[in-house]
């Protein structure tokens, strides 16, 4: 099987603080500088998921999310766990006793080289209110998740965006439908 455009060469066409957009052959895409990554956050506690709505620039409205953040974006080798931990609790104000790698993921691998690792958060102690560092106006939902559907369908109906990566809690009520 060939892959066309496999040997082309690599080139930058802008790079930023954060991310870098490049051509390989007859492709562009974007990814990340540094070799920053990403955590996705599954943080669940008795019979409840913690999700988070925040808006995105790129996208121009509020978004519904899993829990998420930069792993190394401050310090180089950071290790994933660690920096899902902190970024969990910055985001909802609640602290895992345990962080387990799930694995990693590519979200839209057709125009982005980034990677996401998701990770299993336990133990969970609320320590905070959450809401993010300065600037970024997070608001923390625990949701139940016998009522997931539900919840994300009255989020889209007040104009509310969902992150792709929430399917992985709506996929068998999808399939159910489907069927």
């Amino acid at each position: 099987m060939t892959h066309h455009d496999h040997d082309a060469p690599e080139e930058t066409m802008w790079e930023g603080r954060f991310i870098v957009a490049r051509r390989k052959g007859r492709w562009e895409y974007v990814g990340r500088t540094r070799g920053i990554q990403a955590a996705v956050i599954v943080a669940v506690a008795d019979g409840h998921i913690l999700l988070v709505e925040q808006y995105r620039v790129p996208i121009g409205q509020r978004c519904l999310e899993l829990p998420a953040g930069l792993v190394g974006d401050e310090e180089e080798g950071e290790a994933v766990e660690l920096a899902a931990a902190r970024e969990l609790e910055e985001e909802t104000g609640y602290r895992p006793a345990t962080v387990v790698s799930a694995g990693r993921f590519h979200s839209s691998p057709g125009m982005v080289s980034e990677n996401f690792t998701l990770v299993i958060a336990s133990g969970l102690e609320k320590v905070g209110d959450g809401g993010g560092v300065e600037g970024e106006d997070i608001t923390v939902h625990r949701v139940p998740l016998s009522d997931i559907a539900g919840f994300v369908e009255a989020k889209r109906a007040e104009g509310v965006a969902v992150d792709v990566k929430l399917l992985l809690l709506l996929g068998a009520g999808m399939l159910r439908q489907a069927g």
